[in-house]
């Protein structure tokens, strides 16, 4: 399949080029990229959490709090892994140095998941530190380990690769900000993230069932607290047709040079 390469050791070497680039990158400019998510999710924890959740009460057996830490969390790793990989690969494009990965030996997969390790390494930092900001407002104790780091794992992959096919059409800065503003954000909120959705009516609850992104974050509730709106089994079906078909279609547009050869 055009893309891959068979010389394996080299493109092992571009993709861990390409993620400790990524990783520094993050570093680097850490007051951009750690310390918002850090206060905006505090500013959650704080409102809705302890103001709101006074009156909401308990939701499926859990207090409030500790009922949307979960999806709060999953909120912030793929907003990052998101915005990580849109950021940075729109970067590459506009300074022109993408021509010089292009060319170079490295297979077109190489750089994908190079970029895309890199966004999945950001979004899983902010988890962890959005994790622990957590635990300052309420007790969580993971009960399923598994289906709480695979699905984090799974989730960011996914985002990440959104972030790339974003990147790969945009062809100005402002470009990369229309997804995470009129479909990234409506999707994260009505994910379940604040709410069980068998509180909706029933029209709502099978529109509900569209959004990808309720899948994410029922699987990762589950993992932590044991409590869920839908089937995991199920949830992993979506979310693994999704990692399968987004890079499929990265791997595609890069192939064919949209974006980046016009």
């Amino acid at each position: 399949m055009p893309g891959f390469d068979v010389n394996i050791p080299l493109n092992l070497i571009a993709v861990k080029t390409i993620m400790r680039k990524e990783v520094l990158r993050v570093l680097r400019i850490w007051i951009q990229t750690i310390v918002p998510p850090a206060i905006t999710m505090t500013l959650y924890f704080i409102i809705f959490g302890n103001l709101i959740g006074r009156r909401v009460g308990s939701m499926d057996g859990y207090d409030y709090m500790q009922y949307i830490a979960p999806g709060l969390i999953m909120m912030s790793v793929i907003t990052n892994s998101y915005g990580n990989v849109v950021s940075s690969f729109f970067g590459a494009k506009f300074g022109r140095h993408i021509e010089e990965m292009i060319v170079s030996p490295m297979s077109n997969a190489a750089i994908i998941v190079g970029h895309v390790a890199g966004g999945v390494m950001r979004g899983i930092f902010v988890g962890i530190l959005v994790t622990v900001i957590a635990l300052g407002f309420t007790q969580l104790e993971v009960q399923h380990p598994f289906i709480t780091m695979s699905m984090v794992l799974l989730s960011s992959i996914v985002f990440a690769l959104a972030g790339f096919i974003n990147a790969v059409f945009a062809r100005k800065f402002d470009d990369i900000s229309i997804v995470p503003t009129f479909v990234l954000t409506p999707l994260t909120y009505l994910g379940g993230v604040f709410y069980s959705i068998s509180m909706l009516p029933d029209f709502w609850q099978k529109v509900s069932l569209a959004n990808p992104i309720l899948y994410m974050v029922n699987a990762f509730r589950y993992g932590i607290l044991g409590t869920s709106d839908i089937s995991i089994g199920y949830a992993y079906l979506i979310v693994g047709i999704f990692v399968v078909g987004l890079f499929t279609a990265s791997l595609m547009l890069l192939n064919r040079g949209i974006g980046i050869r016009e």
